[in-house]
Formats: structure tokens, C-alpha cells, sequence
């Protein structure tokens, strides 16, 4: 008998249950992640009347896979660019919601007569709100692309940095029992050093790879490559400390900003789907309904205080950061829960055994009540902003007016604060890049080649200088490179501004002094580093010409990845805008597959004759056909752009997107195979399959003849129907009867 492993069965089990509820969820016209919650209650080890899941382990490393894909699908979708628009709304409600949620965390602890360690790390557990759960429930939805989801995406990365350093905070604490303030530095600088690193050299090689590879990219290959550098970076991160879900978020938003971000997106779809219905239905599985009844006063007093504190802490910091209301309290209805973070804060808890053994469950309890009520709370909070404003007072709504009008006006950016935030990057990123070489060649090439070559003095040489020159264009991009020249020469002459640029101009020199004085200390004496440091920088001034041009060709590839898709995006839509003439304008149309032109060729279909409009541009994937000739067909996902007048376009968009009622398209839906007899004083008798109007009367196609005992498969349509025939027809068994039936003549 052959074996069937575990992880296979469980599977099976998780699908099933998953398909079975989420049919009855989409039925009853509810949220499909409460679906898999119950399906894994279902098939959960808490439950024995129906087969249950066996091996939990295999089951969490698959969830934690969903938990990957999700994140990577969102960075594909949102990228650093977006994220930088909404970044500073984001870090304030996300700061805010934090620390109150950390507050009432503790305070319901001490209510309970929880110990101290317990209350604080409940308060950890509630003050992180579930990316998996909001992104799936936007998906269901449909909200991904209003207003506030954006910000909730930016909190919700935040979020996930601040858990990062709250992990290291807690784990300090419990350790220490005290504040380690050196960790937590650390751990801060970590956050900026690393996800800055991975951008800059992400946008630097990986839009190149995929232009140069794109000749030999079909979509499995394209999948496999986009997918291999999402779990590269999640090894990276998990590495150096960060989750797993942060860096599959970093590599996304770096293929995000190239041509083929939506073609990777399409590819990774299906994929997503299916792991992430695993995820949800693994924290499903772990719903205790023995802990539940147990525990069921503080999990339903902590739910409670979870939903509520997190709804007015989170709308309240979007109401800080000058967000309108109605965003605000979209905001807050939307991040009301916990989920995968606050299982990992309570599972330290356990591990460094500082907390009792019900924080987890009541953690894994309240975010399955809190998981079920999201997508209700999102899909309510704009009727519940229409009921707060109808009962809020109109001087409080005009000063939130205000105030929001006030925060979100464009400000005009002063010259010296625009060289600021130029010198600000300039050292940020070089900083990064130098630090990163710096430690590469101490840490990894230097043993490397003493291990390899038999290092001796010589070899310490040569690896150092190839370091050096590595890091020459940094370096002189870091000390000497001008930073918005033309205002800063314009500020020179002013006589207030002079001393601070001048110690701008200092202080970026020094730094880059630092760093060559550091990278020579992990080789020479200190003495030796110092002596040789300043020669070294003289050299850099005596070549600065040769550098300053390999930098500018490196700087040039670095904007042209940075900018391809939005370049391409404005090529494409300059192309459009050339084609439009006069007084008539471009409008774009995708075609469905359920609309008339499919399979058509644009001379067969007359456009011009019939509604005025010309077809003036197809985009059809990553090809776009200007001018089109008048053989080519249309296909489903066809975006096309036609010039005309508004009355041309709108009857054009009328043919194309027809507006069926819900009974028609029912019925045009109802398809079946049956068979007719022709009999004389039939509609049909006597006419050729082509004239008899089973196609267009009965919606019907001829796909055989039963004739004097031959069967004629797919016939001619020019075959004459004669008294007898038995005609096979697949259509509409509602219209075709009618064509068969024998009328009577009347007297």
C-alpha cells in the first residue's frame, strides 16, 4: 500500500474545508477570510467529529510562506515612492496608536491583577494591528486604491519597524530588567542602515538584470527570478534580525519600480492566494474553544479595549498628522485588531519565561474575535464618518477643516530648506554605502583572501586597495559633490547663510576623512591609518575629474532605474497625446472578454463608419501597436485609445460595454447541447444553416447533423436542413425551440 505523507493529507484537509466555507461565505455575501478562520476551527486539533490537521508544524512553515507572498504582492503594489507621499501621516499615527496602545495594554493588565512583565507585554501584544488580515480584506473589498488605504499602508510598515525595535526593547527588559539603551540604538540604526543599503543597491542592479535578461524572460522564468530575489531578501533580512514579511516587502517595492512590476504581480497572483488562504486558515487552527470559555472575560474585555483604543488612537494620530475625518476614521475602523506580530511578542514572553502561560492563547483569542469584526468595521466606516459628522458640532468640523486644510496645503519649501534635505540625503546614502564596503572588505574579502592566498602584508595591500577604489566615487561623492549648486551659490551671497554652509561643506568632509580613517584602521595601526588617510584624500582631489565621471555614469544608471516606470508611463501617454487631434480628444477602453469586438479585425468591425471613433494606439501587454492596421484583431485585455468627439465616444463605449440586465446575461450564460428534428412547416425547413437564423435568433451553434443514418460533424454552413434531420445544436434551450416548431396555418 503506498504511504501518503502527512503534509499531503493535512492539506487536502485545509483546502477542502477552506473551498467548502468560503463557497458558503461568498453565498452569503461575507467576507472570505472569515471562511478560512472557521475552516481552520474545522479542521483544527481543538475539534474531533470531522478528520483534523495532524503535522501543525509543517502547516506554520506554509503560513509563514503566505505571510511572505502577501507582503511581497503589497510591495509590488506600493511602492517606496508611495510610501515616502504618506510617510510622515504614517509615522505619526502609527507612533501614536503605538504608544496608546502600549498605555492601555498595560493599565487593563494591572486591572486584572496581571504581573508587571504580563502587563507589559500585553501591551506589545495590542499595540501591533495585522498586515495579513487588512490586506486581504481591502483585496475582498475592493478599497485598495481609495485614499486612506495608502495611509494605512504606511502605518502598517511602521509599524512593523517599531514591533522590530519593540522585540529588542522587551527582550532587554526581560532580561535586564532595565532599559538597555545601547540595544536600542542599535537596533535604530540597524533600521536605517539595512533597508537603505538593500534600495539603493536593489534600484541600482536589479531593474538592469531584468532589461538585459528581458529577451530570455518568459513568464515561468520571470516568475522564478522575481520570486528566488523575494526569498534572497527574506534571508537577508531574517539574517540581520528584521522579519521574514519585511523583506519580502522591501524586494517588492524595489520591483516595483520597473516596467515589469505588473506583469510580476499578474504571475505572483495565484501563488499568493493559495498560501495565503493556508495562513489564514492555520491562525484559525488556533483557536481554543476550551480557552475561550476559560478565559472569557478578559478576552472579551481585552477585545473590546482592542477595538475601541485602536480606533481612536490610530484615527486620532491620523487627525494629528492633518489627515481629513473621513480618512481618519477610515483609518482607525481598519487597523482595529492584532494579529502575526503579537503572536511572536507573546511567544518571546513564553520563551524568555517572564509572562504567564495565558498570555498566548488570550493574544491568539483576541485576534481571532478582532480578525472576525475587521472587515466588517472597514466596510462600515464610511457610514459610520457620514453619522459622525451629521452629529458633530460645526465648529468642531470647521476647525478640523482648518486644521486638515492647514497641514495638507502645499507649503512653499524655502531655498536653504531644499539644500538641507540635499545635504541630509547626500549623507544618509553615502554614509550607507561607504559603511557597507567598509565592512564587507574587514569582515568577509580580507579572511576570505588570507585564507585563500596565504595572506601576507601584500595581500592586506591589495585587498585595501581595491577597496579604496570601490569606494572612490562615494567618497568624492560624499566630501566634494555640489549639492543644488545653483542655490547654494545663491545663498553664498548672503551673508547669514554663509557660516552654516560652511560647516556643511566641513562636516561632509570630515565624515569622508572617517571613513577612509576607518577602513585603514581594520588593516594598519592607528598611526599608519592616520599618515596614510590624508594622502589618500589628497589623491582623491588630484583625480577628482576621472572620479566625478565614473560617479555621474553611476548616479545616471541609478535615476534611469529609478524613474524607468514612470518614464515609460509618461512616453506612453505623450504618444497619446500627440495622436489627438483638434477638438477631438483620446479615450482609453479595455476590452473584456465578454464584449463584441473580441476576435474581431478593425476592418471587420468598421469603427469609423459606424461610430466615428479611430482606433489610434492597442497596448497589449508590454507591446504597443501605434496606428494599428485594419487586419488587427482585438483580445481580451486590449487596452485600447480612440479619438472622437464626446457623442462618438460615448456610443462607442455603449457597443463595447454593453449594459445587460441580470436576467439576460443569465440567460445568455445558460449554454446547453441538445438535438432538434427538422420537420416541414419549421422556420428552419429548407433554408441553409447560414439563413435558418439559429445563430442569431436562438443564440445557437451547429455542431452536427444526423442524416438517413450519416452524421455529419461541424457541417458546412451552406448544408440545406431537410425534413428529418436530426441538428445537434449547442445554444440557448429557451430560444431554440422555437425555430423547430411546426406552425400551424390559420383558417
Amino acid at each position: 500500500m503506498i504511504h501518503l505523507p502527512h503534509l499531503v493529507i493535512d492539506l487536502g484537509l485545509i483546502l477542502g474545508a477552506a473551498a467548502i466555507t468560503t463557497l458558503i461565505f461568498k453565498k452569503l455575501k461575507q467576507p472570505l477570510v472569515l471562511g478560512y478562520l472557521i475552516a481552520g476551527f474545522l479542521v483544527g486539533p481543538h475539534i474531533h467529529f470531522i478528520p483534523t490537521v495532524t503535522d501543525e508544524a509543517n502547516i506554520k512553515v506554509w503560513a509563514e510562506i503566505g505571510v511572505i507572498f502577501l507582503l511581497f504582492s503589497l510591495g509590488l503594489e506600493f511602492s517606496f515612492k508611495k510610501l515616502m507621499k504618506v510617510g510622515g501621516s504614517a509615522s505619526i499615527t502609527a507612533l501614536v496608536e503605538v504608544i496608546g496602545m502600549l498605555a492601555i495594554g498595560y493599565g487593563i493588565g494591572q486591572v486584572l491583577g496581571w504581573s508587571v512583565m504580563d502587563s507589559i507585554f500585553l501591551g506589545g501584544v495590542l499595540s501591533i494591528s495585522s498586515t495579513t488580515i487588512i490586506i486581504r480584506a481591502f483585496e475582498e473589498l475592493g478599497v485598495k486604491g481609495q485614499k486612506f488605504a495608502g495611509l494605512v499602508f504606511g502605518v502598517l510598515v511602521v509599524e512593523d519597524l517599531v514591533a522590530i525595535v519593540l522585540l529588542v526593547l522587551l527582550s532587554t527588559l526581560a532580561v535586564s530588567q532595565q532599559f538597555a539603551g545601547m540595544e536600542m540604538l542599535v537596533s535604530v540604526l540597524k533600521l536605517v542602515f539595512f533597508p537603505v543599503l538593500w534600495f539603493v543597491g536593489g534600484i541600482f542592479f536589479i531593474p538592469t538584470l531584468l532589461k538585459r535578461t528581458k529577451k530570455l524572460m518568459s513568464e515561468e522564468t520571470l516568475l522564478v527570478t522575481s520570486l528566488g530575489l523575494c526569498f534572497l531578501m527574506v534571508i537577508l533580512a531574517t539574517k540581520v534580525g528584521f522579519s521574514p514579511a519585511l523583506g519580502a516587502f522591501i524586494m517588492g517595492s524595489i520591483l516595483a519600480e520597473t516596467t515589469q512590476a505588473e506583469k510580476i504581480e499578474h504571475l505572483v497572483k495565484s501563488v499568493k492566494d493559495l498560501f495565503g488562504a493556508i495562513f489564514f486558515v492555520s491562525v484559525g487552527m488556533l483557536i481554543d474553544p476550551k480557552m475561550l470559555v476559560e478565559y472569557i472575560g478578559p478576552v472579551l474585555l481585552i477585545s473590546a479595549v482592542t477595538i475601541v483604543g485602536k480606533m481612536v488612537f490610530s484615527a486620532g494620530g491620523a487627525l494629528i498628522s492633518g489627515q481629513p475625518l473621513k480618512s481618519s476614521v477610515q483609518t482607525g475602523m481598519s487597523l482595529a485588531q492584532i494579529g502575526e506580530f503579537s503572536f511572536i511578542i507573546a511567544t518571546l514572553g513564553l520563551d524568555l519565561k517572564v509572562t504567564s502561560g495565558f498570555l498566548y492563547p488570550i493574544a491568539v483569542a483576541v485576534s481571532a474575535l478582532t480578525t472576525f469584526t475587521t472587515p466588517y468595521f472597514i466596510k462600515y466606516a464610511e457610514p459610520f464618518y457620514y453619522w459622525i459628522e451629521r452629529h458633530l458640532p460645526e465648529k468642531w468640523k470647521d476647525a478640523l477643516t482648518r486644521y486638515s486644510s492647514g497641514a495638507q496645503s502645499i507649503s512653499v519649501v524655502s531655498d536653504w530648506q531644499r539644500v538641507l534635505r540635499g545635504y541630509f540625503s547626500n549623507v544618509l546614502i553615502y554614509s550607507v554605502i561607504l559603511l557597507a564596503l567598509t565592512l564587507v572588505s574587514s569582515f568577509y574579502v580580507r579572511p576570505w583572501t588570507e585564507r585563500a592566498l596565504d595572506g601576507n602584508g601584500w595581500v592586506n595591500i591589495a585587498t585595501l586597495v581595491i577597496t579604496l577604489l570601490i569606494m572612490s566615487p562615494f567618497l568624492w561623492a560624499l566630501a566634494v559633490r555640489q549639492v543644488h549648486s545653483e542655490i547654494t551659490a545663491r545663498l553664498w551671497q548672503e551673508s547669514k547663510y554663509r557660516g552654516p554652509i560652511a560647516i556643511l561643506r566641513t562636516s561632509r568632509l570630515l565624515l569622508a576623512v572617517f571613513f577612509v580613517g576607518f577602513l585603514l584602521d581594520q588593516f594598519f595601526s592607528f598611526y599608519v591609518a592616520v599618515l596614510t588617510t590624508l594622502g589618500i584624500l589628497g589623491a582623491l582631489l588630484i583625480f577628482q575629474r576621472k572620479i566625478q565621471a565614473f560617479y555621474d555614469k553611476l548616479e545616471s544608471r541609478f535615476i534611469s532605474n529609478y524613474n524607468e516606470r514612470e518614464a515609460k508611463a509618461i512616453e506612453a501617454q505623450a504618444r497619446r497625446d500627440a495622436l489627438a487631434p483638434w477638438d477631438a480628444h483620446l479615450a482609453s477602453f479595455e476590452v473584456r472578454s465578454e464584449s463584441p469586438v473580441v476576435g474581431k479585425t478593425l476592418l471587420e468591425l468598421g469603427l469609423r463608419e459606424q461610430y466615428g471613433v479611430n482606433v489610434a494606439m492597442i497596448e497589449r501587454g508590454t507591446r504597443l501597436l501605434t496606428l494599428p492596421a485594419k487586419d488587427e484583431r482585438l483580445y481580451p485585455g486590449d487596452k485600447l485609445d480612440v479619438i472622437g468627439t464626446d457623442e462618438q465616444v460615448k456610443k462607442f463605449s455603449a457597443f463595447l460595454e454593453p449594459i445587460q440586465s441580470r436576467d439576460e446575461e443569465e440567460r445568455r450564460l445558460e449554454v446547453v447541447l441538445r438535438s432538434y428534428e427538422v420537420h416541414s412547416g419549421s422556420s428552419v425547413m429548407g433554408k441553409t444553416i447560414r439563413s435558418s437564423g439559429i445563430r442569431e435568433q436562438g443564440h445557437g451553434l451547429v455542431v452536427g447533423i444526423e442524416r438517413n443514418g450519416n452524421r455529419i460533424l461541424n457541417p458546412d454552413s451552406t448544408i440545406i436542413l431537410q425534413d428529418g434531420d436530426i441538428v445537434w445544436i449547442v445554444g440557448n434551450p429557451k430560444r431554440l425551440p422555437a425555430l423547430f416548431r411546426v406552425k400551424t396555418s390559420k383558417k
